[in-house]
């Protein structure tokens, strides 16, 4: 086994940024000492120095776009709105490139190092049951259905070159509950309903049967803030029988004033032994401290029979 792997991994999930990224995000990242870093897009309306500064992130990565990413690109409003000139400048294409082999979208990045590879779901997706905006995912990707996407991602996790794949999507699988509170559940009119993607579920499923172990499935989207209520958040966690974990890590906004001072906030999770052992949110404060931890998920222990009298 790789000498790096016999101890635990820790990954910072960072939610939907929605323009909130700055130098001290990277310094608390280097600080909290993360072996990986996962992005799950939405960083601002085709954000391109946005996405620029986090490329030029110094440390292991993976991103996905969301449908913040091609907001002037994907719908007619956005088109009607467009900041720029669409014959002259491409920003989708611009943030694609910027991120390079960083962006897994219906692609995968392997980690020999850390012995896992992840795997991206569709990008640029706005969730639910309905294939929205065909036009744009069949000039972009050549992909026509759900299932033509179901495809392209489990053809990425087959092309792996380690045995343990985190799926890292924009919008979370179906599956995970209808409730409006739910990690995808619909929390505007009509309340109720799973809200994730079909394909993003089935691709989880095909993998499995493959034979690829899977500790986590991490998305955003969802944020944790409820349009319906404010007397509670969003569901963070939902473990599967399999013992997957599937974490939506959009705390917006990400950076906040807290306590008279700026703080900002990242997902950690921690991987021992090919599972995940712990998950929490994090505020980290100007010194890159953590000044306050939530956690979402503790892997429950073994039952230790007591030896029987003698």
């Amino acid at each position: 086994m790789n000498q790096n792997c016999k101890k635990a991994i820790k990954i910072a999930v960072v939610g939907d940024v929605h323009n909130q990224w700055e130098e001290e995000d990277g310094i608390a990242l280097q600080q909290l000492g993360v072996d990986l870093v996962l992005f799950v897009g939405d960083y601002g309306n085709e954000a391109v120095e946005v996405v620029r500064a986090i490329a030029d992130l110094d440390l292991p990565k993976a991103a996905v776009f969301g449908n913040h990413d091609a907001w002037y690109t994907m719908t007619d409003w956005g088109r009607k709105h467009c900041p720029y000139d669409p014959e002259q400048e491409n920003w989708v294409q611009q943030q694609m490139d910027l991120f390079g082999e960083a962006h897994v979208g219906y692609g995968k990045r392997d980690f020999p190092e850390l012995e896992l590879t992840v795997v991206g779901s569709r990008p640029f997706t706005w969730g639910g049951p309905e294939w929205r905006y065909a036009k744009f995912y069949q000039e972009w990707f050549g992909v026509d259905s759900f299932a033509d996407s179901t495809r392209r991602i489990v053809e990425a996790a087959q092309s792996s070159t380690q045995n343990t794949v985190i799926f890292l999507g924009h919008t979370g699988p179906t599956g995970l509950g209808d409730a409006p509170e739910d990690p995808c559940g619909r929390d505007w009119k009509p309340i109720g309903g799973d809200y994730g993607d079909p394909d993003f579920a089935s691709a989880i499923a095909q993998t499995r049967a493959l034979g690829k172990q899977i500790p986590l499935v991490t998305f955003g989207h969802m944020h944790h803030n409820l349009r319906h209520t404010k007397t509670r958040l969003r569901k963070s966690v939902d473990v599967s029988s399999e013992g997957t974990v599937y974490l939506n890590a959009a705390r917006v906004n990400r950076i906040k004033d807290r306590d008279n001072q700026k703080q900002r906030n990242f997902s950690l999770v921690t991987l021992e032994k090919g599972q995940v052992s712990e998950a929490k949110l994090v505020w980290v404060d100007p010194d890159s401290q953590i000044a306050e931890a939530e956690i979402l998920y503790r892997q429950p222990q073994p039952v230790v029979e007591a030896a029987p009298m003698v």
